[in-house]
């Protein structure tokens, strides 16, 4: 697993503003959570989906990373949500899982919690080298 990308992953400033972190990973697949706090919310008071679209996101892209060489990124090149019902509570967890693993594209699919199912996505990712970085 590249340890090194993935923990580098979670110092983007986008994501910690969010308070999406790392609760743990494996070869392929990777667990995040983020606490839901007003500015999270849509006019209504549920989650707002561009946040669920997000923790999906990042976290198949997370997951995407365990699997690439080191000097190796990923980068989202095709993103398809379900939002399965509304979001409510004091935190959202995803759990992704990469399904096909190659090359320069990987396909991973991520589901977003609360108390119960709420989002499920299909992520494309291409893998892509790394800026700055060598490898």
């Amino acid at each position: 697993m590249n340890q090194e990308e993935l923990s580098r992953v979670f110092t983007a400033p986008f994501v910690n503003h969010l308070g999406i972190r790392l609760v743990e990973a494996g070869e392929g697949w990777c667990l995040t959570e983020m606490p839901v706090g007003p500015v999270h919310l849509q006019q209504d008071g549920f989650v707002h989906a561009g946040v669920q679209a997000t923790l999906a996101d990042h976290t198949a892209g997370a997951a995407a990373t365990t699997l690439v060489a080191p000097g190796e990124a990923v980068l989202t090149v095709e993103f398809k949500l379900n939002l399965l019902r509304p979001a409510q509570g004091e935190r959202l967890r995803c759990r992704a899982q990469v399904l096909r693993g190659g090359r320069t594209l990987s396909v991973v699919e991520s589901e977003v919690h609360t108390d119960r199912l709420v989002a499920k996505a299909t992520v494309t990712l291409a893998i892509v080298r790394s800026l700055g970085r060598e490898g």
